[in-house]
């Protein structure tokens, strides 16, 4: 492991970010290299929080795409503000002026509504971070848009000509895989996928983010969430779950894990009624006593 990278692990960790070599490689590399990182993972794993931890360490704007099913260009990109070119419309009337002064006017960079990725590009003092979050949620076209501006970092408004990034945005991209990424896209990236922690990395995340949590109590909630993700879930619990559960029990003043508390706060971890209903009271009670005797 290079000096930079240990570092980046480091300063990873001091931001509240436990990472493994493997994470800070793909950081440090897309930062260097100035390529778009692609981070794939299930639900939680702490893909949007790598890119928030990443502005942080660059001191830079944090600038955030949330793609979902219909996301178009126009919403994406850059809106007109109509009221505003209906005032000078109104404005202009009866004054006699030159048709192409009014249209230079109303089609002017203060009538445009910046959306996010025009405004990754438009930044003229210091490269944002653009996060164009749960990708996968945005149909083929969106993801077709995407190819141009993430090879050029520029984009053409009909009205305005092209306008190019002076300072092209670190790009991260995340994806649950709710479908198939293209692979046009997946070339113009780095690649990185996060997996659940395993119990010294959870541990070592409760133990970071809420430092008040006691040894035991840290690790007991790491091996019940560790036996809780080998069973068949609908939606395994995440690292935000877990951090949510492990507050939670913090407020409730818990200092080791008891079975009729976990089953009373089972709705931190699981956000699906079937997985509510398949782990039974039962069955908490034996995952308790599993995660208290292992620790």
């Amino acid at each position: 492991m290079t000096p930079e990278i240990q570092e980046l692990l480091a300063d990873l960790e001091r931001e509240g970010y436990v990472a493994e070599p493997a994470i800070a490689t793909a950081v440090f590399l897309a930062r260097e290299m100035r390529k778009p990182l692609l981070v794939e993972g299930d639900a939680g794993v702490g893909k949007t929080e790598l890119a928030k931890v990443l502005a942080r360490l660059l001191g830079v704007e944090l600038i955030r795409l949330q793609c979902y099913e219909g996301l178009d260009v126009q919403t994406a990109l850059y809106e007109w503000d109509y009221p505003r070119q209906l005032l000078r419309l109104r404005m202009a009337e009866g004054q006699g002026q030159d048709p192409r002064e009014v249209e230079s006017r109303i089609f002017s960079r203060d009538c445009l509504v910046e959306r996010p990725l025009l405004q990754a590009i438009t930044r003229k003092d210091r490269a944002p971070v653009l996060l164009i979050d749960e990708i996968d949620r945005a149909d083929d076209g969106f993801e077709a848009f995407l190819l141009e501006l993430l090879s050029d970092f520029q984009v053409t408004i009909p009205e305005l000509g092209t306008i190019r990034a002076e300072h092209p945005p670190h790009v991260v991209l995340t994806s649950n895989r709710t479908r198939e990424l293209g692979d046009a896209l997946r070339r113009r990236c780095l690649y990185l996928y996060i997996e659940h922690p395993d119990l010294e990395k959870e541990v070592r995340i409760i133990r970071t983010r809420w430092p008040d949590a006691r040894p035991r109590l840290a690790r007991e909630v790491g091996r019940f969430l560790q036996a809780l993700r080998a069973r068949e879930l609908v939606k395994p619990p995440g690292v935000a779950e877990t951090l949510d559960w492990t507050q939670a029990l913090l407020r409730l003043r818990q200092e080791s894990l008891e079975a009729a508390v976990v089953t009373q706060t089972l709705g931190c971890l699981l956000k699906d009624r079937a997985d509510l209903q398949t782990v039974t009271p039962t069955e908490v009670s034996a995952l308790v006593a599993q995660a208290r005797e292992a620790s």
